[in-house]
């Protein structure tokens, strides 16, 4: 199937008989979800959009990314970026989640398996019974989440699973086919969408969906800033998703 065909197949309605998707979307940072699956996320009001690193450090510190994107320290950085996340979910009709652990920028990682932990008793929390997780491609965060994920994929195998590709990252030459790769190694099939994807809950037309996730996206002004004018067009292109499902022999 196509990618083409794949993001057809997410703009048909649900049907009476179909339970409508409840979707829980796994977001390493304030922006991911939005950049990669805002256009899904506009046909799913009242879905869950749960941001992993959404802490600040407990010292004051300036970084790079953060001075780049017009923050004088890392408090000031959370504290804008919260309010960006707000504007950009409230425009989706999304419902926010924040963690509180610390992206490596500020180098207090957790470990996978206490983010395994946390993210399971958030997801436990909601009635999602649709899971997307970021494929981990490329950014350190983003491969700390896409692990925790995967020692959950199994346990939670009632959920339905999608991985998405993250804008921007996915640009990389051989990322994703890397991680497809990986995926396999862990007894994990991924295929380009599916039949029962994650469909929309209501109908919207493909062209209003592109206009709410650039309105949303326009609210992360400071991490445009930071990526620069010309950068960040791929958060524009055409999301991509992966069904994953997991072999009986890997069941827990």
């Amino acid at each position: 199937m196509t990618f083409a065909r794949v993001a057809a197949s997410c703009l048909q309605p649900v049907t009476m008989s179909e339970p409508s998707p409840r979707l829980f979307v796994v977001s390493p940072h304030f922006d991911d979800a939005v950049f990669s699956c805002g256009a899904l996320l506009a046909a799913h009001p009242e879905a869950w959009v749960c941001t992993v690193f959404a802490a600040p450090p407990e010292q004051e510190m300036q970084t790079e990314w953060d001075g780049k994107s017009g923050f004088a320290d890392a408090h000031e950085a959370i504290r804008a970026r919260r309010l960006e996340d707000d504007n950009a979910l409230r425009l989706l009709g999304a419902s926010k989640l924040r963690m509180t652990f610390r992206d490596s920028q500020y180098c207090d990682s957790p470990s996978i398996d206490m983010l395994a932990s946390a993210l399971e008793a958030t997801i436990a929390r909601t009635t999602a019974n649709t899971l997307l997780m970021p494929l981990g491609l490329r950014h350190d965060d983003h491969v700390r989440v896409y692990e925790a994920c995967c020692e959950l994929l199994p346990r939670l195998s009632h959920l339905t699973w999608f991985g998405y590709e993250e804008a921007i990252h996915r640009r990389t030459p051989g990322v994703v086919q890397a991680r497809l790769a990986d995926l396999a190694q862990r007894g994990v099939v991924a295929t380009p969408g599916s039949p029962g994807g994650p469909g929309p809950a209501h109908t919207i037309d493909e062209a209003r969906r592109r206009e709410l996730k650039r309105e949303a996206v326009q609210a992360y002004a400071s991490q445009l800033r930071a990526f620069g004018a010309g950068e960040y067009d791929d958060i524009f292109a055409t999301e991509r998703y992966w069904h994953l499902s997991v072999g009986r022999s890997n069941r827990k």
